[in-house]
């Protein structure tokens, strides 16, 4: 298996497809990576030499914010809009949906399960 950022990609894929087992590299960057090294996108990794996964790792390093790196950038976001206290802060806060979406039904994914009403009867 080839490590790469820190995680271990599969070598019997496709390098487009490998490559988007790293958190931060979807399809399009994915391509991106293998036009920049000169890599055929349909080869499998198994196939690639020690010298083109080096190749891979550092443009991933030079040009690409992935996983543990890019998780903390996010949460860092987060918690500034939070510290600012601005809508999408309170949102987040609160626990509710940050982008305008309806509360008064539906929301569960953000809200968590439901919480039985005393007292309320069908």
């Amino acid at each position: 298996m080839a490590r790469i950022a820190g995680v271990n990609i599969p070598t019997n894929k496709r390098v487009e497809i490998a490559l988007q087992y790293i958190h931060g590299i979807g399809a399009h960057a994915a391509k991106e990576i293998t036009a920049k090294v000169g890599i055929e996108p349909a080869r499998r990794v198994n196939s690639l030499t020690d010298a083109e996964i080096l190749q891979i790792r550092e443009t991933i390093d030079k040009d690409h914010t992935v996983e543990g790196d890019l998780r903390r950038e996010t949460s860092m976001n987060i918690k500034r809009l939070m510290d600012l206290a601005c809508y999408r802060g309170l949102r987040h806060r609160k626990g509710l949906p940050v982008r305008g979406q309806r509360t008064h039904t539906n929301a569960r994914t953000r809200k968590g399960p439901a919480k039985p009403i005393a007292g309320k009867k069908k």
